[in-house]
């Protein structure tokens, strides 16, 4: 199982940090989380260098991707042939786009006819792009979720691994990464979160 989440130049350390981080507590021999880049490293919004684990072509063939956000994805999606290198399709993947990430997705037309979440400042190009945006952070239709807010970032994770591994694999999961004393209400909020958009999904992995 591979998840790549796709992360640019500009990235936010948030949106593809804590979904790396909350991933990765599936501890599995299979199970692969990659930071996947179109550049061998890639700088933040705030300066931190990292270094590519996956290409955007290893991306394209993953399980599942998560669309990272950035002070730079206008310029992603203006850039034709740094597009053309994301061939993602939710007929075989999971699907998630975070904050600006989901206007990513929506220049790929992958959100024709379907709601979406995505931070404030992105919300007008997002709709701009034809994409209704909810006041909501976190919503998700078959294969494909988006999620508002970096601190959303954690129901797109948690849905993932819901998606993948279970339920409980999600609740356990969310349990570890929780702040001791608050627990139970973390985990609680984020499936209540996400639950809705478990129902009948389940059965029809990729």
């Amino acid at each position: 199982m591979h998840i790549a989440i796709l992360t640019f130049e500009g990235f936010n350390e948030l949106d593809s940090l804590i979904a790396l981080g909350i991933l990765n507590r599936i501890r599995k021999a299979d199970w692969r989380v990659s930071i996947a880049s179109p550049t061998a490293r890639v700088r933040s919004m705030n300066g931190v260098v990292l270094e590519a684990q996956a290409s955007l072509e290893e991306a394209s063939a993953a399980d599942a991707v998560i669309v990272g956000s950035g002070m730079q994805t206008r310029e992603v999606v203006a850039d034709a042939a740094l597009m053309a290198r994301l061939r993602l399709d939710p007929s075989r993947q999971l699907l998630g786009a975070q904050c600006s990430g989901t206007l990513i997705l929506a220049k790929l037309g992958l959100l024709q006819g379907v709601p979406a979440c995505t931070d404030l400042i992105t919300k007008p190009w997002v709709e701009e792009a034809g994409v209704c945006v909810l006041n909501q952070p976190f919503f998700a239709k078959g294969n494909v979720a988006t999620a508002g807010g970096c601190l959303a970032s954690q129901y797109l994770a948690a849905w993932m691994i819901a998606r993948l591994e279970g339920v409980e694999a999600a609740k356990g999961a969310m349990h570890y990464v929780a702040p001791v004393g608050e627990k139970n209400e973390y985990v609680d909020r984020a499936m209540r979160n996400i639950a809705p958009y478990l129902e009948g999904a389940l059965e029809a992995l990729p």
